[in-house]
């Protein structure tokens, strides 16, 4: 499993604990779940120990490439990092998220909702949400991640900067579909936050529920 970071996530003012809170409790209950350290835990995802800790205190929230870290390192499926539990995905499965029903993770530059988080082993990770980003010097390097990325602009319109590549704009009722290891940043390109639709698809070693995902 490879993935290429450049840079820390920041501490997000001005955004309630509350909100991360329960994200932070389940963090840690997987840590404590695996008698790891914090220390312990740095090593196995490649995230700094200040990161961990600010995380579990509900100082900060994660992007998407550093909680793929974080659900690869542990050796539990994406959902894990949520919920304990949930409807393992099995032929015929049908579910519905209904308005509402997502787990919020809110950074500096994107407000990110993930849907479906009670339902384990899925091959695509959605996620609704908006790019609060309208600059590319808002980020201190690319976001990149194993897998590939599905992104359709439901409002608004963005542009999405690549490592090598050059920027692509992407507007209201478009769609555009790329390797996700391929640096990139999401920046609202509207004079209104974008709101756009994410899919994602987990690394091929993410283990299953029942494997490793308590």
């Amino acid at each position: 499993m490879v993935f290429i970071m450049k840079s820390e996530p920041k501490a997000v003012p001005g955004i309630p604990a509350a909100r991360r809170d329960e994200f932070g409790k389940r963090l840690k209950e997987l840590r404590i779940q695996r008698n790891l350290r914090l220390s312990d835990v740095a090593a196995l995802t490649g995230l700094a120990v200040s990161t961990i800790s600010k995380v579990e205190r509900n100082q900060m929230a994660l992007t998407y490439d550093r909680l793929q870290q974080l659900a690869g390192g542990l050796g539990v499926d994406f959902a894990a990092l949520f919920q304990s539990g949930g409807d393992t995905y099995h032929r015929g499965l049908i579910a519905l998220a209904e308005t509402g029903k997502f787990r919020r993770q809110e950074t500096a530059q994107y407000n990110y909702e993930y849907l479906f988080t009670d339902v384990w082993g899925k091959a695509m990770v959605p996620i609704t949400g908006t790019v609060k980003s309208h600059s590319p010097s808002d980020f201190a390097g690319f976001n990149s991640h194993v897998g590939e990325e599905f992104v359709h602009v439901i409002s608004g319109e963005i542009t999405i900067y690549f490592d090598g590549a050059p920027p692509a704009t992407v507007r209201e009722g478009e769609s555009i579909y790329f390797d996700s290891s391929r640096g990139h940043n999401y920046t609202s390109s509207s004079k209104e936050d974008a709101r756009i639709l994410v899919v994602c698809t987990p690394p091929p070693s993410q283990p299953r529920r029942g494997q490793s995902a308590s």
